[in-house]
């Protein structure tokens, strides 16, 4: 992931070169902070669940900032589930709807696409 981020802060400080300003004036160092900290529409610190196998335009369906398990409704088919949480937390899928009987551990920075057919809800784990 670490490709991706930098390619973000180098396109936005690229576009503000070529719009005629630098990266420090007009709070340009606070949008490329900014660029960098969400990643498809996902911000830093959260877990975010596509709408398909894809980045979905960059607008996940839902975006879980909290530890603990987090109810999903009618999630059928492949959709793509992206842990951009910090300090290595882990995210998990779950069939029951209050967070017990999951699978496996999405490490942080990490994207996946799963079936989501059986799944009622998503783990976040410190």
């Amino acid at each position: 992931m670490r490709r991706i981020r930098n390619s973000v802060v180098t396109t936005v400080a690229a576009a503000a070169l070529v719009a005629g300003g630098s990266v420090l004036s007009f709070g340009g160092s606070a949008a490329a902070a900014g660029a960098a900290a969400s990643i498809h529409g996902c911000p830093s610190g959260a877990v975010c669940l596509y709408p398909n196998g894809s980045w979905a335009n960059d607008n996940p369906t839902y975006i879980f900032y909290s530890y603990g398990a987090h109810k999903i409704y009618n999630q059928i088919g492949t959709k793509r589930i992206y842990n951009h949480q910090t300090g290595g937390a882990t995210a998990r899928n779950c069939y029951d709807a209050d967070g017990k009987n999951c699978d496996g551990y999405q490490q942080a920075n990490t994207y996946a696409d799963y079936n989501y057919t059986p799944y009622n809800s998503i783990r976040l784990v410190k």
